[in-house]
């Protein structure tokens, strides 16, 4: 082959490399900061008034917040939700899988596959840091393997001591106990748990933008959790300021600055999707209402510019399971918008599948609904009822009516007020039938 027969030949093959790469855009990175114990009622965004969270309320007002997102109303069941793409009634995790007393079962996701296995067979870099109460690390190592990620720093719940064999829960804040792909950390002693985590999702997402590869990280943040602790800032202020859960939001809303900074300081925010959520409500009990013996105001009361909000986490009502939503970066988001869809901690696996490329051939064994649309501002399916359990209990919710497994109806037409339905009101009636019919067929279709 003569020189210029060589050198056509190149052109062609840099040609064709640049047409390929015009045709398949890059694919986007995905941040979920799913925090821990957080009723929307938390934010300013939705019209809180007992926390401060200037940083979330900036991730509102530059993209788009969802007004109706809902989840189970405790842990567990949320979490593995938020993998699968399940209902609890389908997965089978309806309470807290007591990791914390060292427990040998697991979730099982080779029967339940989820959408960081789909991403990282379609080569993107996973990987998940935080809380995982989905399965005990010291006995089950490669868990987070198992269920989709490559990489993981995870608050090791269990532990058993070398010198006298007992097993013990450990702690998430200070003097935490971390495992960092199958070995424990021993650099953090004394580091506050929330600051490490977020130190590794900037190095997992800096070592990925350095490689060109896409990204999913799982940040399951631990803030703001019981145990009340001090945070530095409450340590290092003059006097020390003692642990409450105002503190403690306050400092997780400036984790969260940390991670959109970071993502600034990459380069990468036109193609990377931050999505804050939360698993469940509010503990309640562990919020002192300053009103409290006021008219109406009781001990662990919160405040809304819509009104009072009572109860929290554990319930299947709307104060455990209503939580906050927000997509933010790019700007195909649009900013400040607000969407009154009826959408579910479900629908981030079929949305993260549709951002990413990635093809369902199996949705209809789903419960969830991509909300794409609705992130960018157009029309989408939107939940006709979403369903939510905690133990034993279980509520099957339509945006107006909300039936309890137990029988109660109630009205949930004036939120975040809830009332038991009057029994001779003809559209409870009607609402009552039309739940429980669906409630039944939910609870006929079991995975496992």
């Amino acid at each position: 082959m003569t020189k210029l027969a060589c050198w056509i030949a190149f052109v062609g093959a840099c040609l064709a490399w640049a047409i390929e790469s015009e045709a398949q855009p890059t694919r986007p990175n995905i941040l979920l900061i799913y925090v821990d114990d957080l009723g929307y009622e938390g934010l300013g965004c939705y019209g809180g008034l007992d926390f401060s969270t200037p940083n979330i309320d900036r991730m509102a007002a530059e993209g788009t917040r969802f007004s109706r997102a809902y989840a189970s109303g405790v842990c567990t069941p949320s979490r593995v939700s938020m993998l699968t793409g399940l209902y609890s009634a389908r997965h089978l995790q309806t309470g807290v899988l007591p990791v914390h007393q060292g427990t040998t079962r697991q979730v099982d996701f080779q029967k339940m596959p989820t959408y960081a296995q789909r991403l990282r067979d379609q080569g993107y870099r996973t990987a998940v840091s935080g809380k995982w109460q989905l399965a005990t690390l010291e006995l089950h190592p490669r868990h987070p393997h198992y269920a989709g990620f490559d990489s993981w720093c995870l608050w090791q719940i269990w532990r058993t001591d070398s010198e006298s064999g007992q097993g013990h829960k450990t702690t998430r804040y200070w003097n935490p106990t971390f495992n960092q792909d199958g070995e424990l950390r021993d650099d953090i002693a004394e580091r506050f748990g929330p600051d490490v985590l977020v130190d590794y999702v900037v190095q997992q997402m800096s070592e990925a933008t350095a490689a060109g590869e896409p990204f999913l990280l799982v940040h399951n943040e631990l803030m703001p959790h019981y145990p009340m602790v001090e945070t530095p800032e409450d340590r290092a202020a003059s006097p020390p300021r003692p642990a409450n859960l105002v503190n403690m939001v306050s400092y997780m809303d400036g984790l969260v600055h940390r991670l959109l900074s970071a993502i600034d300081e990459l380069g990468i925010r036109e193609n990377t999707y931050v999505v804050f959520m939360a698993d469940n409500g509010t503990e309640e009990r562990f919020f002192e209402n300053p009103l409290s013996g006021q008219t109406d105001e009781l001990l662990h009361t919160r405040h809304t510019t819509a009104g009072r909000v009572n109860g929290g986490k554990h319930t299947v009502v709307d104060a455990g399971t209503h939580v906050p939503l927000i997509w933010w970066g790019p700007d195909s988001i649009p900013k400040g918008a607000v969407c009154d869809d009826l959408v579910d901690v479900v629908d981030l696996f079929p949305t993260f599948c549709e951002l990413a490329g990635v093809e369902l051939t199996d949705q209809s064994s789903r419960d969830g609904n991509s909300i794409a649309p609705q992130v960018h501002g157009k029309p989408g399916a939107s939940h006709a009822y979403t369903y939510g359990a905690s133990g034993e209990k279980a509520a099957v919710f339509d945006g107006q009516w909300r039936l309890k497994k137990s029988g109660q109806l109630l009205d949930a037409r004036a939120l975040p007020r809830e009332t038991p339905a009057q029994q001779d009101d003809p559209e409870a009636s009607a609402a009552r039938v039309r739940l429980q019919q669906i409630m039944h067929s939910l609870e006929s279709a079991r995975t496992n």
